[in-house]
């Protein structure tokens, strides 16, 4: 398999749908926003910890997590950032 093909099947599991958690990026379609993985991955919560507390989500889907986090960091200009 492809890295190119891996990155799209990482990419595919967030979802952006209007009628779920008001339209932000979300893991698979289900209720559990990309941006509450990344906190909860960066306040030092390990992998398997937040697998274990989300048993519907997979690996993958925090692997999917950082790469969109990623892609959103990839502009010319960061204004400062307000909390």
């Amino acid at each position: 398999m492809s890295n190119k093909l891996i990155y799209k099947d990482l990419i595919d599991r967030v979802t952006i749908d209007p009628e779920v958690c008001h339209g932000k990026p979300c893991i698979r379609g289900l209720r559990y926003p990309v941006e509450t993985i990344l906190e909860l991955l960066a306040s030092g919560m390990s992998n398997e910890e937040v697998l274990e507390d989300y048993e519907d989500l997979e690996v993958a889907d925090l692997r999917a997590c950082i790469l969109f986090a990623a892609k959103l960091t990839k502009v010319k200009n960061i204004s400062k950032l307000v909390a």
